[in-house]
């Protein structure tokens, strides 16, 4: 790693490349449309449940972490194919790892909705 002086011009154009990263996600990946479909339709409920400031947290981070886990298992899968362009069990499970990750984020996000949301639907059926 080089030892550069800190930049102000240098953090701003890093964030050039995360942007650009975003918009290869989103253009690119299909799950990340499907992750992304789901936030938009969480949001949505957030507002019309009017959830508490707490539960604003817990959404944020909990789609933050799949929409993270998703950008890196993409990375992941794009590395695996650059590096090795014909099939290989460890280029397999590199994937499958990757993947992994993005399942056990999705999994605790709705966890998390369910603890929120649940109770507000069934409050609408028994109220």
């Amino acid at each position: 790693m080089q030892n550069d002086k800190f930049s102000i011009k240098k953090r701003i154009k890093s964030f050039g490349y995360a942007f650009a990263g975003l918009r290869v996600l989103f253009r690119e990946e299909h799950n990340a449309w499907i992750h992304a479909f789901v936030a938009v339709c969480v949001i949505i409920a957030g507002f019309l449940f009017r959830i508490s400031a707490y539960e604003w947290i817990a959404v944020t981070i909990v789609i933050g972490m799949v929409l993270s886990a998703e950008a890196v298992n993409s990375s992941l899968e794009r590395t695996a194919d650059f590096v090795k362009a014909e099939r290989d069990d460890r280029k397999r499970d590199i994937k499958d790892l990757g993947a992994a990750a993005v399942l056990l984020t999705a999994i605790a996000a709705a966890i998390v909705g369910l603890i929120i949301f649940l109770p507000k639907i069934i409050d609408l059926f028994t109220a």
